[in-house]
């Protein structure tokens, strides 16, 4: 299976990937974890799902912030590679 065809059927998840070794990133995740569990132990049920509500929206904000960071990332590569290229045409 070439790349493309990896990103099209969802084989190449980029920010799984870069992230799934990174201990900083667990480390920060499970502080984020017990630091939710002790804050929700002391809300009523009223808080909670209003705390639901307010994650449902910055997951949607930090989805769409990687979209718009992979999308300028990509096209960044793609015109770096084609200023080499006829970077490269020029000095042959």
């Amino acid at each position: 299976m070439t790349t493309l065809e990896d990103l099209w059927y969802g084989n190449i998840n980029p920010h799984e990937t870069i992230l799934k070794d990174n201990k900083q990133f667990k480390n920060l995740l499970s502080l984020m974890g017990r630091n939710r569990e002790k804050l929700t132990d002391t809300f009523t049920d009223q808080q909670k799902e209003l705390l639901e509500k307010y994650d449902d929206t910055i997951n949607e904000m930090h989805s769409l912030a990687e979209e718009v960071a992979f999308q300028y990332g990509l096209s960044l590569g793609v015109r770096v590679v084609i200023e080499s290229c006829s970077t490269r045409l020029i000095l042959d």
